[in-house]
C-alpha cells in the first residue's frame, strides 16, 4: 500500500463537513424538492462527463442487461431517496431528518438479510434495537412539537429505506465497474428520473435567481463529488468501519450549522434520541474483534 501524501483523515474530516452541507444548502435553496434533486444530479453529471469521456468510455461495453437495469434500478430509488429527504426538510428539522436518514447502514442490514441471507447476530440485534428507540424518541418528541414534524419524520426514515435500495442495487455491479463509470451510469439514469418526474408534477426548471443557481451547483460539487470522493478515496488508506464512525458525525455538523444559520433549536427529545441512534449505529459499524486486537498489541508493546 502507497503512503499517502497526505494524512487520510484530513481528507475525512473534510469529507464529513462537506456531506452535512448537503442539508444546509436544500433548505437555503427555495425551489421544489423534485427540482433541486434534479439540478444535483444533472450538475454532477456535466462536471463529471469530461473525467468519463477522457478514460472510462470503453468500460461501457462491459456493462450485462443485468448490470444496466440493476444501475437504472439504483438510479431511481437515488432519485427518490432526494426527492423524500429534500421534502422532509419542509416539515422537520435539519437534526431530526439528517440522524433518521443516517440509520441507514441498519437498514442496509435488512436488506441484505432478505435479499442475500446474511446472518444477523445478537450485536446487530441490540443495537438496532437501541436506534429503533432513539428515532422513537424523536418522532415523539417532534409530534410533541406538531403533526407535520412528525411527518417529515417519516419521509427521512423512507428516504433512508430508499438509499439503502440504491446501494444494494449497485453493489453487484460495482464489483465489476469502477466508481466513475458506475458512478456517471446511476447519476444519469436518476437525472432523466427526476426530469420526468419534475415534468409529471408540473415543477418549474426555471428561471431562478442567480443564487438560486448556485445553491443547484453547490450541493453538485460540494457534498456529491467533494463529499463521496474524499471518503473514497480515504478508503485506501482506513478501514471501512473507520469511515462509517466518521459519517456519523454527518447530523451532528448538520445540526451545529443549522443552529447558527437558521436558528434551529433542539428540544430534549431531539438531543436524547439523536445520541441514541448514533450509539445504536456505532455499535453496529464497531469491530470488537479489531479492537481488541488493538488493544493486546498495545499492552504487547
Amino acid at each position: 500500500m502507497n503512503k499517502p501524501i497526505i494524512n487520510p483523515y484530513i481528507p475525512i474530516v473534510i469529507g464529513v463537513i462537506s456531506v452535512s452541507l448537503s442539508a444546509i444548502l436544500v433548505k437555503l435553496a427555495s425551489a421544489d424538492a423534485g427540482v433541486i434533486a434534479f439540478y444535483r444530479m444533472l450538475f454532477s453529471v456535466i462536471l463529471m462527463l469530461p473525467i468519463f469521456l477522457w478514460k472510462y468510455t470503453a468500460e461501457i461495453k462491459l456493462l450485462t442487461k443485468k448490470d444496466w437495469l440493476f444501475s437504472c434500478i439504483a438510479g431511481i430509488f437515488l432519485a427518490f431517496h432526494f426527492i423524500l429527504w429534500f421534502e422532509s426538510l419542509n416539515y422537520t428539522s435539519v437534526a431530526s431528518s439528517t440522524v433518521l436518514v443516517t440509520m441507514q447502514p441498519l437498514f442496509a442490514f435488512v436488506g441484505t438479510y432478505f435479499f442475500f441471507g446474511e446472518k444477523i447476530s445478537l450485536k446487530t440485534i441490540v443495537a438496532a434495537a437501541i436506534a429503533i428507540t432513539g428515532s422513537i424518541l424523536i418522532s415523539w418528541g417532534d409530534f410533541q412539537i406538531s403533526g407535520t414534524a412528525l411527518y417529515g419524520d417519516v419521509l427521512a426514515l423512507i428516504a433512508c429505506a430508499l438509499v439503502t435500495g440504491y446501494l444494494l442495487f449497485g453493489q453487484d455491479v460495482r464489483k465489476r465497474i469502477s466508481l466513475v463509470t458506475y458512478t456517471m451510469v446511476v447519476y444519469m439514469s436518476s437525472t432523466v428520473c427526476l426530469f420526468f418526474y419534475v415534468l409529471f408534477k408540473g415543477e418549474s426548471f426555471g428561471p431562478y435567481p442567480g443564487m438560486e443557481w448556485m445553491w443547484f451547483l453547490l450541493l453538485a460539487i460540494i457534498p456529491n463529488l467533494l463529499g463521496h470522493t474524499l471518503f473514497n478515496w480515504s478508503l485506501k488508506f482506513v478501514s471501512t468501519n473507520v469511515l462509517s464512525i466518521a459519517i456519523l458525525f454527518e447530523p451532528i455538523g448538520a445540526a451545529i450549522l443549522a443552529y447558527y444559520i437558521f436558528k434551529e433549536y433542539l428540544i430534549a427529545t431531539q438531543i436524547i434520541g439523536g445520541v441514541v441512534v448514533l450509539l445504536g449505529i456505532l455499535l453496529f459499524v464497531m469491530d470488537f474483534k479489531k479492537i481488541k486486537s488493538f488493544f493486546r498489541k498495545t499492552i504487547d508493546l
